[in-house]
């Protein structure tokens, strides 16, 4: 019986599977087409139905990308877009992130803050849907899919939710209206929340639901800001009249108090039922060899 011997990856293929250098060239690749998702948003934004067409062209795109390069470079199964088990947690992730941003409003209104004035064609709630899936599936793959599996790599699950959190809420200082206050709000409760998502499932599935169905309910149907960026009108006519502390201000309720409380509150208790059902991966020096 022939045995073939055990041969270790050459000295480029270790420099290219390195965790720093997957978020360097991955993480650049995926943000070049997040630049692309942009670009055909405002191309055909007259177009709805094209922009949603374009989009779900480039995240098909996007996750062949993320695939291959796990596949060439890494040589590895990417297990965290396995497809069994995708609807159920990607179902799960839409009806929860439209639920969190619901309550959030339902709040408002009980407060007398956010009243309706109306009613619009369902048409209206066509254009948010390219924004909520490109921004939904590739924030998921470059900060959770990228960033947070390859801190994780070697600084285990707890660094790895602090460093994505606070690079994905930070990087919403570039967006119009941004604050400080709101990119820290959305680094704890965006962050947390969708860290723990991955966490527990160890998929980017959930995840993925939450982010997409979170932005298309404040978009598509409460015609609310969305991390200050210019208000749609969505289903609902509505007149808000609140402090800011309430409603989020000009950066939306990502920057509000009930969001944080309500996003944060449902991230630690993933996060608890990912530690208890071992799903917590350890730093590399803690590892049994």
């Amino acid at each position: 019986m022939t045995v073939t011997p055990h041969t270790e990856p050459g000295l480029a293929r270790r420099f290219l599977r390195s965790p720093p250098v997957r978020v360097l060239l991955l993480g650049f690749i995926l943000l070049l087409m997040m630049g692309m998702n942009q670009d055909v948003m405002t191309s055909y934004a007259s177009e709805p139905v094209k922009a949603v067409q374009h989009i779900v062209a480039l995240a098909i795109a996007g996750f062949a990308v993320y695939l291959g390069y796990a596949h060439f470079i890494e040589q590895r199964a990417a297990s965290e877009l396995a497809l069994p088990g995708m609807g159920r947690e990607l179902g799960i992730g839409l009806v929860i992130g439209a639920g969190l941003y619901a309550t959030c409003e339902l709040v408002l209104m009980a407060m007398g803050i956010y009243r309706i004035d109306g009613l619009n064609p369902l048409s209206f709630m066509i254009p948010a849907i390219a924004m909520a899936l490109a921004s939904g599936i590739f924030e998921e793959l470059l900060f959770r899919g990228v960033l947070f599996g390859a801190v994780e790599s070697w600084f285990g699950s707890w660094a790895a939710l602090v460093v994505s959190s606070l690079v994905f809420g930070l990087t919403h200082l570039m967006n119009p209206e941004a604050t400080l206050e709101g990119a820290l709000f959305i680094a704890v409760e965006a962050g947390i929340l969708l860290a723990a998502a991955y966490m527990l499932t160890r998929r980017l599935w959930l995840s993925m639901g939450f982010h997409v169905a979170w932005n298309y309910t404040q978009s598509a149907i409460f015609s609310s800001i969305v991390s200050g960026n210019e208000a749609a009108s969505g289903l609902i006519r509505s007149t808000i009249d609140g402090p800011d502390y309430l409603t989020g201000g000009n950066f939306g309720v990502e920057s509000s108090v009930l969001a944080l409380v309500v996003c944060t509150a449902t991230g630690i208790a993933m996060a608890v039922m990912a530690a208890k059902r071992g799903k917590i991966v350890p730093p590399i020096w803690k590892r049994a060899i």
